[in-house]
């Protein structure tokens, strides 16, 4: 079987990024670029070989593209995905899926009805400590889960990372929903289903965004266990780390990567041992999820990371949002 022709719509740093992880999947090859900048289009096509296009119709009507990588700002990914979907082409969409639950439901949608995959990068699934840490959980030798930590904080936007359409969150999600689209579906994927989100926060630092940059949100999962998640862009001493307790032992991951990362591993009276992040072996992250991608295109199977799932770490973020704005509790779904 011949190689899969991919279409990259969005080549900025996410998309760049995306390309470089194609490269080691050996089923799948570049054929085309489209960006809404198209000097940005020229020069993926230039690093890539693929060609560059000056219109997403034109690259969809590539017969050589059989599917594509949407990596544009998160305010185009419902409608480049349903384009796609429309053309005949499968999609992987970065995260977060869309910044509302209509253009995920859309997404879906479009891709339901023309028979083609959708799997949103959640790639956090892919990483070392996160992988470890659900694996373990899953296992059950640490009883049910009771209650889940995470904390990912940092500063205000800048360098690269200060582009426009990110100061809103109609254009970027906000917060909860562009960064901790990570930290929402890495608590689901350990915890299970969310059924009551309540938050606080708000906008303390940031005056150039419409979204809080600080929000603790508390979520209520359906099988009883409790979560917090820290998120905020406040902070001079950034970290990313947090725990499972579970009934039988914990999990305590001060560092989800760099030099202190790994797992701290205690089962309930017994001695506690340690994990590097550098011990845990995995695949280059955003390699594995691409090839992963392609072989559900090559073997018709449902990808690891479905539109349903990218759907519900937004779906939370919302919730999350509406709490904040209202003080109260909000029930799932939404």
């Amino acid at each position: 079987m011949g190689k899969i022709g991919i279409g990259m719509v969005g080549c900025g740093g996410m998309g760049m990024s995306l390309a470089r992880g194609l490269e080691a999947v050996e089923a799948a090859e570049i054929v085309g670029a489209y960006d809404a900048a198209p000097g940005k289009a020229a020069e993926m096509a230039e690093k890539t070989g693929g060609k560059a296009y000056a219109g997403l119709d034109d690259l969809l009507a590539d017969a050589r593209v059989a599917a594509v990588v949407v990596a544009s700002p998160q305010f185009a990914h419902a409608e480049n995905t349903v384009a796609a979907a429309r053309a005949g082409k499968h999609v992987f969409c970065e995260k977060p899926m869309a910044v509302s639950l209509e253009q995920c439901d859309q997404m879906i949608d479009a891709c339901a009805a023309a028979g083609v995959k959708l799997m949103i990068g959640q790639v956090c699934r892919y990483h070392a400590v996160h992988g470890r840490v659900r694996e373990l959980v899953a296992s059950g030798e640490f009883g049910k889960p009771v209650c889940m930590v995470v904390r990912r904080l940092g500063g205000p936007w800048g360098g690269v990372f200060n582009q426009h359409w990110r100061m809103e969150r109609g254009m970027s999600g906000g917060n909860l929903l562009e960064i901790n689209a990570h930290e929402i579906d890495f608590m689901r994927w350990v915890c299970g289903d969310v059924e009551r989100v309540y938050a606080a926060g708000g906008r303390y630092i940031d005056e150039r965004i419409d979204y809080p940059d600080l929000a603790l949100v508390t979520l209520h999962f359906a099988n009883g266990a409790k979560g917090l998640l820290h998120s905020g862009s406040v902070s001079a001493i950034g970290g990313y780390g947090g725990r499972v307790d579970c009934a039988g032992g914990s999990l305590f991951f001060p560092a989800i990567w760099g030099a202190d990362g790994g797992i701290r591993i205690c089962k309930a009276g017994g001695e506690e041992t340690f994990v590097a992040a550098g011990d845990i072996p995995v695949a280059n992250p955003v390699a594995h999820e691409l090839s992963d991608f392609v072989g559900c295109v090559i073997a018709d199977s449902e990808p690891p990371v479905p539109g349903r799932e990218g759907r519900a770490a937004v779906e939370v973020g919302v919730a999350a949002y509406r709490s904040i704005d209202t003080g109260e509790p909000i029930s799932l779904p939404l």
